[in-house]
């Protein structure tokens, strides 16, 4: 049985990610004065124009939050054994994106001071930014450290029976896939074509995907058919010359 490999983020990807979680935070925690600014100084009928800007002001910052701190994730990931850190780790974009809309719905409603007209319109427009903000958080294919090690040791079992005796593969300098072949259509014109396991391509570039187009010319070259390797469904020639 072929040694499993584990995936750990490697240095580069952890700086990166500990970078995205502040600008993340950075960008929420801007949200959240905001919010207290709203609250305090922009809750009158005659600032109601104002008031309705700083929300969207205050959406942009939280989803810009979100989306930072999705990023930093998918290159460093959370484990699974630990329930809570893993919950709150991935999920805090949409608590974060609640907690910047939900005391503000709140004061807009309680307000005494302010006419139906205005609390129906800003309450709406807030309530709106809550539930976009919230759910713009929320992450529904979480990234996981067990989600990666078990993708990096599936295409490790697929390569090695697309090319026994072979564990390294081809990296260009951009692209969303790995490759078999130096001379694959996709970059044998390339210039910074690097060789790599596909551990390392996982680890250091996140690729988890193999070019469909070495794909199918190793399946052909070493007679292997796709429920061999685990394949469902026709081989599709990729298309994308971005590979």
């Amino acid at each position: 049985m072929p040694e499993q490999k584990v995936f750990v983020a490697s240095e580069e990807s952890k700086a990166k990610a500990k970078q995205l979680r502040l600008f993340a935070i950075l960008a929420w925690l801007v949200a959240i004065a905001g919010e207290i600014f709203a609250i305090f100084k922009l809750i009158h009928n005659e600032t109601l124009t104002w008031l309705i800007v700083a929300i969207v002001v205050i959406l942009i910052l939280a989803v810009t939050g979100s989306i930072l701190w999705k990023k930093a994730n998918r290159l460093d990931p959370a484990s699974e054994k630990d329930k809570t850190k893993f919950f709150i780790q991935n999920q805090l974009g949409a608590i974060l994106g609640v907690l910047a809309f939900l005391p503000l719905v709140i004061a807009i409603f309680m307000n005494k001071d302010i006419d139906k007209k205005t609390k129906g319109i800003a309450g709406v427009v807030a309530i709106i930014a809550l539930l976009i903000a919230g759910i713009t958080g929320i992450d529904f294919n979480p990234p996981s450290i067990e989600k990666y090690t078990k993708e990096i040791n599936q295409q490790d079992s697929v390569l090695s029976k697309l090319t026994p005796g072979n564990n390294l593969v081809y990296l260009a300098k951009e692209g969303t896939v790995y490759h078999i072949y130096r001379d694959c259509q996709y970059i044998k014109n390339r210039d910074g074509v690097t060789q790599a396991t596909i551990k390392q391509a996982f680890d250091q570039r996140g690729l988890s995907q193999l070019c469909k187009v070495c794909e199918k010319r190793a399946m052909k070259e070493n007679n292997v058919s796709p429920e061999e390797i685990g394949l469902k469904g026709d081989i599709q020639n990729a298309a994308d010359s971005t590979q």
